[in-house]
């Protein structure tokens, strides 16, 4: 999504903090990941686009690395209207890049929007600005948890690539071969676009097990039973994720993924400790 290619193609992924501290600490998370030359940082929206103000200011903040950076947006809980606006200031604060979601409807709201799915917020998004804005959508290796098997949610993935995305970006996964599979599937339904698997370092065992639960992210067992072993030993979680992730990223890469998105927790150390075991 840049001029700016590193070799491996990365690119890493931040939250909005909601803190001054928080900000504070994302402008050096930032500038130890920029020494990397991401392809880009995307940067996320909360459901029903609740921290879109964030979000923007997020992307200001980032920007000033020199590096492309692309705000998520999500169609669930907006109106066309909004999203027209909202795109509208994106092209015109010089955003060229865009992550389009579905997104979750939070509770206590009343409508889902006039858009449902990623395919349609991406035909919008192409009628509404052309070809503006690089698009990257999301992909599920082990299946989205709502769709009713992988052949099905193969066929969404494909209808969003066919709507006029560019890339797409994976949830993250601990398994190789669900990568594979997915691709295999993807390219058989003619899909032809950059699918980079989203990686997520292991530092913290009982949140790694609530995001897993939430987003329908498969742990193996062995991975599981070796982190409820370490209990509280922050130093040697750590280190076995970055010998797991490490060994999977470079699994991933020699299998010919064309990069590799992290999903940093606006944290730069573990992301960085990866990288150097697969590029050292």
């Amino acid at each position: 999504m840049s001029t700016q290619q590193h070799p491996l193609g990365i690119s890493f992924e931040f939250f909005p903090p909601n803190t001054d501290v928080g900000r504070d600490k994302l402008v050096g998370v930032r500038d130890a990941l920029a020494e990397r030359e991401p392809r880009f940082f995307s940067v996320t929206y909360g459901a029903g686009g609740s921290t879109q103000d964030r979000t923007l200011n997020t992307v200001r903040q980032v920007r000033e690395s020199g590096f492309t950076t692309a705000p998520h947006l999500s169609c669930i809980g907006s109106e066309k209207g909004q999203l027209r606006e909202l795109l509208a200031r994106y092209r015109g604060e010089g955003i060229e890049s865009l992550v389009a979601l579905r997104g979750d409807l939070p509770s206590g709201m009343g409508g889902i929007g006039e858009l449902r799915y990623a395919n349609e917020l991406v035909e919008f998004i192409r009628e509404e600005t052309g070809d503006h804005f690089e698009i990257a959508v999301a992909a599920y290796p082990e299946s989205h948890p709502q769709a009713p098997n992988l052949d099905k949610d193969v066929e969404n993935f494909a209808r969003k690539m066919q709507a006029g995305a560019n890339i797409a970006i994976t949830q993250y996964f601990f398994t190789a071969d669900a990568y594979f599979n997915f691709v295999d599937k993807a390219r058989a339904l003619g899909v032809e676009q950059p699918i980079i698997p989203g990686i997520m370092p292991i530092t913290n065992y009982a949140k790694l097990a609530r995001f897993s639960d939430a987003c329908g992210a498969e742990i193996p067992r062995w991975i599981r039973k070796q982190l409820e072993a370490y209990g509280d030993d922050s130093e040697s979680i750590a280190a076995f994720g970055d010998e797991v992730i490490s060994r999977l990223c470079q699994r991933l890469l020699d299998g010919g993924a064309p990069g590799l998105h992290f999903y940093t927790l606006n944290q730069a150390a573990p992301t960085l400790r990866i990288l150097d075991n697969i590029t050292g």
